[in-house]
């Protein structure tokens, strides 16, 4: 037997019996005739004494032992005479009676420590040993309780898990699709799932009305801290549903998850239009955990001679409470800010509403103080706030000003990662136009459903039909979206002409899917929720690496295994690719 007890098990009750443990070695300590060592698993620490006066070699042995050695101790529970209150086995120590090490180990590229020496580089290249550390694990056994917990969620209101394939038909919609050429099959590719979206709709036609599946998906994308190339979703649909069903469904859910993982009781979630998100906080994803909405300033700022504004063909801004008092230095970094290459601002104009009644604004020569009372009144700005304005075309002005107040929120002590304010946006636009290839594509996936109000301008104005669709957004982040389904053949083809497929391009990608839908298919939909999004929420993180066992880097490249990589010349004839590329050349 390797063990009898955890290293985090052990409590002053166990004083006086025999034990057994085994981990690695965290730390050693000499104290004169006395070494301590604390063994480490991945349940907590226990300090085991080697005592040289009574056991002379046991306790050379000990002094032998490197960090990370594997070792097994037996040894008798006593009472430690300095308590170490700060771990929960910190009452009791083990006066070892007998070690073996079960291996050694070479001296670890960083410290395997809460607070490492290691940056992000090394510590993904030894991801086994970054794995081993405190706040790593911690991460993981969150995403742990995540999972059963949506699992135990699902299942008691009849949600059946069913597995869906992993290697599929590569679909031209959406991101680009990671490959796997066929042996079996000279010159034909399977594809991997971006989603199973297809396969969850043939499972409301088989009649399975409630399932779900945590489940791996992949995306040929760039990445971003909450993009990995394979990522893991809760995956769900229902049949016989509406909208509703859906929401409150999944809201439940997720409030459920707050209540036992975190402890925190969510109230119900606000919904929200995608155009009032548009107009009031310029994103899809709005963070409404602090206020600061948008203003339309144009009514009291154009007109006045004013060239930036006039020509503008928005004028928009917000107010910060509080924040008249901003230094020179403040605002130029504000200005710098906005000015950044990713959010391309020209310029940004501030006024102060002073506490002495008057007005200070970075415009001062084209508008008078009644001029910027008048914005004071028109924005609801009280003295002591400060008013940042932005101008220029609607939608970038509006993505510009977002930024801001995301910036604002932060700098203010507004964003705090402890407080939750979950909401829904819904009515999306179906679709949207793309200038380059002059069509238009889905804005979420050609098998949404347009509202039922919309579906008779669906052919004569498909830029104003919105969609069946919502998102859920918790923080600003976008956690999970879903929609009600097209389930109509007639419908869905409809949809495909206004995408641009030809008859022939709609029956070869999505046939199977037509075909079905003659069969008796329900009134269905569902929602997919970031799983590895909602860890990091939950987790107070910005970055889902932290959350994934064995995380890409921005490069998508797995370090620790050297991937992606090359494959050898017999591999490459095997699979047909060798001859496919001499062909092109």
């Amino acid at each position: 037997m390797h063990r009898t007890h955890t290293c985090g098990e052990l409590r002053i009750e166990h004083v006086g019996q025999e034990v057994t443990l085994s981990g690695w070695v965290q730390r050693s300590r000499e104290l004169g005739g006395m070494t301590f060592i604390d063994l480490r698993d991945r349940y907590g620490l226990t300090q085991l004494a080697f005592n040289m006066e009574t056991r002379a070699e046991l306790c050379a042995k000990a002094r032998e032992l490197g960090r990370e050695f594997v070792i097994k101790v037996t040894g008798n529970v006593i009472e430690r005479s300095s308590k170490n209150t700060n771990i929960p086995t910190g009452e009791i120590e083990i006066d070892v009676t007998a070690m073996e090490v079960l291996n050694a180990s070479k001296v670890p590229p960083f410290t395997i420590e809460d607070d490492t020496d290691g940056g992000d580089d090394l510590r993904m290249k030894y991801r086994y040993l970054d794995l081993r550390r405190r706040p790593v694990m911690s991460k993981l056994q969150l995403r742990h309780r995540l999972s059963i917990e949506t699992r135990n969620y699902l299942d008691s209101i009849d949600f059946m898990e069913v597995e869906t394939p992993f290697l599929i038909k590569s679909t031209p919609e959406g991101a680009r699709d990671f490959v796997v050429p066929s042996r079996v099959h000279p010159g034909q590719f399977y594809a991997l799932p971006q989603s199973p979206q297809t396969f969850k709709q043939l499972l409301m036609v088989s009649g399975y009305d409630k399932y779900y599946q945590i489940v791996k998906c992949f995306r040929d994308e760039d990445l971003r801290a909450d993009r990995q190339p394979e990522f893991t979703q809760i995956d769900c649909e229902m049949a016989f549903v509406e909208q509703e069903d859906i929401l409150n469904t999944f809201e439940g859910m997720v409030r459920h998850l707050f209540k036992v993982v975190k402890g925190i009781d969510v109230p119900a979630f606000p919904r929200m239009t995608y155009a009032e998100a548009m107009a009031t906080y310029g994103s899809d994803k709005p963070d409404i955990r602090f206020d600061m909405k948008f203003v339309d300033m144009a009514p009291v700022t154009q007109n006045k001679g004013f060239k930036v504004f006039d020509d503008a063909e928005a004028v928009i801004g917000i107010v910060a409470e509080g924040c008249a008092d901003y230094s020179r230095k403040q605002l130029d970094a504000l200005t710098d800010f906005v000015k950044r290459p990713q959010i391309g601002a020209k310029g940004l104009v501030h006024c102060k509403v002073n506490t002495d009644g008057t007005f200070k604004s970075s415009v001062d020569k084209f508008f008078s103080q009644e001029d910027q009372q008048a914005w004071a009144a028109h924005a609801g700005a009280k003295e002591g706030d400060l008013i940042l304005m932005l101008s220029g075309d609607l939608n970038t002005t509006r993505k510009q000003m977002n930024e801001l107040r995301l910036h604002m929120g932060k700098e203010l002590g507004f964003r705090d990662p402890e407080v939750f304010r979950p909401l829904w946006v819904v009515d999306f636009p179906l679709l949207e136009w793309d200038e380059e290839t002059e069509r238009y594509h889905a804005m979420h996936h050609p098998f949404t459903s347009p509202k039922p109000e919309h579906m008779a301008i669906l052919e004569t104005d498909p830029g104003a039909v919105n969609a069946n669709a919502y998102d859920m957004v918790i923080n600003g982040v976008e956690i999970g979206g879903g929609s009600i389904r097209i389930h109509d053949r007639d419908i869905q083809s409809r949809m495909f002409d206004l995408l641009g497929f030809t008859k022939e391009e709609a029956q070869a990608q999505f046939g199977f899917l037509m075909s079905a839908f003659e069969y008796g298919a329900p009134p269905h939909g569902g929602i997919a929720l970031g799983f590895d999004r909602l860890c990091s929420l939950f987790g107070g993180s910005d970055t889902i690496r932290d959350f994934i066992a064995f995380p890409k880097n921005n490069a998508a490249r797995d370090v620790m295994i050297d991937a992606p990589a090359p494959i050898d010349g017999a591999q490459m004839e095997e699979l047909y690719l060798e001859s496919t590329a001499k062909e092109k050349e």
